[in-house]
């Protein structure tokens, strides 16, 4: 089927980018199938990390499908546009039909892209995996693909006002090697080692982002233990409780 939606979004997109002057550096694009399907895994640090997911995916040839809150499928502006991509609504009270619309799409060859943290991280440390992503490619057969986004989180966060101008913001990405999702490995063992890997790929990011924070009213955007002001994972937990 045509994608009368997708693709004028990437230009514009892309277009919005060049504007911002946004520095970004993907790596490892080539460990993204040219075809078939896979499920996407990241972690997540702003609104707008399931944009650069896909454009990781883009030398490949590939478009993915990303899982995404029902509520924005319901808005005027990204409603159509979400379902015009092909992205799948998740409502938590009523999992089961994302589920098994992630499932048709990865069997019938899309890749989809997953955020096991469910919300996006506050602390910018990679919080506990669902283990969705694990289920969803043991059954559908096809191999998990870890990546991490680092800066996405500068442009547009939770608790953040927005930041779209001409930032010249270094956005970088990187893409790992396929894990298999073999069957007779537990979901949970599958799910711990996905982390680590996106936790390893979080870490290779971090260590080749080119610039620090300029000043003391800059730190927000840097976890904690690299010394930063964001909230430590501890202080995000309490203030939830709340």
């Amino acid at each position: 089927m045509a994608e009368l939606v997708y693709r004028p979004v990437i230009g514009f997109a892309r277009t919005l980018f060049k504007a911002w002057d946004l520095k970004i550096d993907c790596q490892g694009s080539e460990n993204i199938p040219r075809s078939g399907g896979a499920v996407l895994v990241s972690n997540h640090i702003s609104y707008l990390d399931f944009v650069f997911n896909g454009l990781a995916a883009l030398p490949q040839k590939r478009l993915v499908r990303f899982m995404a809150k029902e509520s924005v499928f319901r808005h005027k502006v990204s409603g159509p546009l979400m379902r015009g991509m092909k992205h799948i609504p998740v409502d938590r009270e009523q999992g089961e039909a994302a589920y098994a619309h992630a499932l048709r799409s990865l069997r019938s060859g899309e890749i989809v892209g997953v955020f096991p943290e469910a919300t996006i991280s506050q602390s910018f440390t990679l919080k506990s995996f669902k283990s969705g992503a694990a289920r969803l490619a043991q059954e559908a057969g096809v191999p998990l693909i870890p990546m991490a986004v680092w800066g996405t989180q500068r442009l547009w966060t939770k608790g953040h006002p927005r930041n779209f101008k001409r930032s010249h913001t270094p956005i970088t990405i990187r893409v790992g090697e396929a894990i298999e999702a073999s069957k007779d490995k537990y979901a949970g063992a599958l799910t711990r080692q996905l982390r680590e890997r996106v936790q390893e790929l979080l870490e290779a990011a971090q260590r080749a982002y080119p610039v620090r924070p300029k000043g003391e009213d800059d730190t927000w955007w840097m976890p904690a233990h690299l010394g930063g002001t964001a909230p430590t994972p501890e202080q995000v937990r309490a203030a939830e409780a709340h």
